[in-house]
């Protein structure tokens, strides 16, 4: 993919991926959407972003470099994260009981 802006971070959308990983991690799931119902726009919204937003989730593996690689491998991961419309995002970690590191990134377009 080309390159595009940098994203800059939205404090907003870090809550919502902070809070995403720690549900992730704390309740043993793995899916865009919460056992809530909630998905990653629901979210966002909560936190306070009332824009359109993409996410990428990733688990196992041991940092954010090895997660930044996968994702720009896989070619949806990658059209999320160099999309031109997206102009924030935020970030989320969390380990949970296991050892299992999850890792959530947001993306907006405000």
């Amino acid at each position: 993919m080309p390159p595009v802006a940098p994203l800059s971070r939205s404090a907003a959308l870090d809550c919502a991926a902070r809070a995403h990983s720690a549900a992730m991690a704390a309740r043993g799931f793995f899916d865009h959407r919460d056992p809530d119902g909630r998905d990653p726009a629901a979210r966002a919204r909560r936190a306070g972003y009332d824009a359109d937003v993409g996410e990428n989730l990733s688990w196992g593996q041991r940092s954010g470099s090895e997660v930044l690689h996968a994702w720009l491998a896989s070619p949806g991961h990658c059209r999320n994260l160099m999309s031109p419309a997206r102009h924030a995002t935020g970030v989320g970690v969390a380990r949970g009981a296991e050892g299992k590191i999850f890792f959530t990134q947001l993306y907006g377009t405000k």
